[in-house]
């Protein structure tokens, strides 16, 4: 039977936490959160949620995954695939068995959870979001041929093929860096379309300046750093 467990990193999402944990399909065997130096319940609720809670203090998304994958990397705690998500509920967790398919029936590596504009709740990704997946993809596509349409952080990916990627990135750059190794070491790929909504709380990326000019920067400089090695 194929081992799938689930990584949400977390920050002050103490009203949507329990509610993700929730809905994702009882056939993961874990779910942990990573709660990455919250100040609110998030830890606490996660944990009555039923998922295994770990601490990273420092702030960053890539920090927050790193801190779950070294968690896994015991050989008694190693999954056949890793499934990324937010903790925000702008996902739809039950959609997971959608998103590990091409795993299951064409042993895909990585799956990204596309958010569509059809199936995309209006006011769901800011103008900004939509520009700079728009943006990042058409460059990846010029740059490197791929067929990516998003960033999604919804995603899928094969234990083994993720720890070949050895990821590095500490913050905003996690998604994109994934995709262009994926590119550049010729792994497979695929993406399914996945229903979105609004989050619950503000997001701490799109929805602030800093967030966003950040986020923007780290993502198209993996890309250039890319583009020229």
């Amino acid at each position: 039977m194929t081992d799938i467990k689930v990584i949400i990193p977390a920050y002050n999402e103490e009203d949507s936490i329990a509610k993700v944990i929730k809905d994702i399909p009882k056939i993961v065997s874990e779910v942990i959160v990573v709660n990455n130096n919250s100040t609110d319940a998030t830890a606490e609720n996660a944990a009555s949620a039923g998922a295994t809670v770990l601490t990273e203090n420092r702030k960053g998304y890539g920090y927050a995954c790193l801190k779950g994958i070294n968690y896994l990397s015991e050989p008694s705690k190693q999954p056949d695939i890793i499934v990324f998500m937010d903790g925000d509920y702008s996902d739809y967790p039950e959609e997971l068995s959608k998103v590990i398919q091409p795993i299951l029936e064409n042993n895909v590596d990585l799956v990204i959870g596309s958010r569509v504009k059809e199936l995309r709740e209006d006011g769901a990704m800011t103008p900004q979001q939509v520009f700079g997946n728009f943006l990042a993809t058409t460059l990846m596509k010029w740059f490197f041929g791929a067929n990516f349409t998003d960033l999604g952080p919804f995603r899928a990916i094969k234990y083994k093929t993720l720890m070949a990627l050895e990821m590095e990135d500490k913050t905003y750059g996690w998604t994109v860096e994934m995709q262009l190794k994926i590119i550049k070491r010729r792994f497979t790929y695929a993406e399914v379309p996945v229903r979105y909504k609004k989050r619950i709380g503000v997001s701490k990326v799109s929805g602030t300046l800093k967030g966003t000019i950040f986020a923007g920067a780290k993502i198209l400089g993996w890309i250039f750093k890319y583009s020229i090695k």
